[in-house]
């Protein structure tokens, strides 16, 4: 993971104990009742989406070596379709889990296609590279005013 993450702590602990020196029943049970509450939240998708560092989603993806990976997500608001520098690092084939993103020509809301680098007619498409977020845009597509880019990527594991 990174440790410039905004949500560093993302989740409930899943242990506490109570003091149980005179009612040790009660104890028990409390602590019985926290593990369930922290194990329910802690599965929950987190609706964080900051534009200056990335934040934990909450998910988590179990892949070939059966470790737990964590997802970070950030979004990249743009003017223009010059590319934009995303700063992820460490970016690997495969590690991006989500990638959408929605713009405006100042009357409609369109959706942003995560695609090849291939244009395609009639609409604005973008894909990543190690570095950038590269921008394409098809003839005849919509105008661009303003739009938004949310990458979700694998962390570290």
């Amino acid at each position: 993971m990174t440790s410039n993450v905004i949500n560093q702590i993302a989740y409930l602990r899943t242990t506490r104990e109570f003091p149980s020196s005179e009612l040790n029943e009660l104890a028990t049970e409390a602590n019985k009742a926290y593990l369930d509450t922290s194990a329910a939240v802690n599965v929950r998708t987190i609706g964080i989406h900051p534009t200056n560092r990335p934040a934990i989603t909450g998910e988590g993806f179990f892949l070939f070596n059966n470790l737990k990976q964590q997802t970070l997500r950030q979004v990249y608001t743009f003017t223009t379709t010059a590319a934009i520098t995303h700063g992820i690092k460490f970016v690997v084939p495969g590690q991006f889990t989500k990638c959408t993103g929605s713009y405006t020509d100042g009357v409609n809301t369109y959706g942003l296609f995560f695609a090849s680098s291939v244009v395609i007619a009639g609409q604005i498409t973008f894909y990543v590279t190690a570095t950038q977020i590269i921008i394409l845009v098809g003839a005849g597509a919509p105008g661009l005013q303003s739009g938004r880019i949310i990458l979700e990527w694998l962390s570290a594991p």
